[in-house]
């Protein structure tokens, strides 16, 4: 452990390309550090863009207490369960959002609405994806979608095309100009949430909840959903992997490695852990 990691009481991260793995799971090394990290009286902070329910999952196999700020910051829950933040999408928004996407064929329409995940069309990846916990999606019509307790929607492209994502980013902003937050959790994963909704926000309140205050944090992410995030903690640090976008958000921040070498750990234990 560094002298200077004595400033952290808070670590937070995100999951996909951060602290799972690439197969989307943890590593036995993870989950060794994570109950060291806690035994050490370290609080961590699952912070990502995945449903909190999904993300229940995730944090039983640690078997440690953990804080949840899920769908990029709309939902957090604390250690035993109470939550925290609600923010849900505007109801009179969601149909007009969804129908600005929904007629290209290739693009997956998601919705996370209270404890469940809908989508419009069969997805084996995703299907793959959260196998581990046990989260899965319910076919929806993307034409009556429902819009009471919506905390994210987001939108997959199958072939992975993030310029044409990007475009409709920049529609979304335009459309509902200062009515929505827009973000890229990957480059082919386009997300949205209530206007004010980010990582960052949600990490502040966990911290306050603990009369703590963001100077006592240190965060790692990769994607766009973690700029505001890396960038308000005391600390962040950059997966080596990150998008060039987020690369040139972030230009100053310390880089770590790859999930794939498990990074976020190693760092943990050099920086953090006694």
């Amino acid at each position: 452990m560094t002298s200077s990691a004595k400033r952290y009481s808070i670590v937070a991260s995100d999951l996909d390309g951060t602290l799972l793995n690439p197969n989307h799971q943890l590593s036995e090394f993870t989950k060794v550090t994570l109950k060291e990290l806690h035994q050490q009286g370290y609080t961590f902070v699952f912070a990502t863009g995945r449903h909190h329910v999904d993300v229940a999952g995730i944090r039983e196999m640690t078997g440690i207490p953990a804080f949840m700020v899920t769908s990029n910051g709309a939902r957090v829950h604390t250690p035993e369960n109470k939550l925290l933040v609600n923010r849900n999408i505007p109801a009179n928004l969601i149909q007009d959002i969804i129908d600005t996407l929904k007629e290209e064929d290739d693009i997956y329409v998601n919705i996370y609405q209270n404890d469940a995940w809908f989508i419009d069309k069969y997805c084996e990846e995703l299907h793959s994806l959260h196998q581990e916990s046990g989260f899965m999606f319910d076919l929806f019509d993307a034409c009556k979608a429902p819009t009471d307790g919506v905390a994210k929607i987001f939108f997959i492209h199958r072939y992975k095309n993030h310029e044409l994502l990007a475009k409709y980013e920049t529609l979304l902003n335009e459309r509902f100009n200062g009515l929505i937050s827009v973000a890229f959790s990957t480059p082919w994963c386009l997300e949205v949430m209530e206007a004010g909704t980010s990582k960052g926000i949600a990490l502040k309140v966990v911290a306050e909840s603990m009369e703590k205050s963001l100077q006592d944090c240190i965060a790692f992410g990769d994607g766009m959903n973690d700029v505001e995030m890396l960038s308000m903690a005391h600390k962040g640090a950059l997966m080596g992997t990150a998008h060039e976008k987020v690369l040139t958000a972030l230009p100053n921040i310390e880089r770590i490695g790859s999930s794939s070498d498990d990074a976020v750990p190693h760092y943990l234990r050099e920086h953090l852990l006694r």
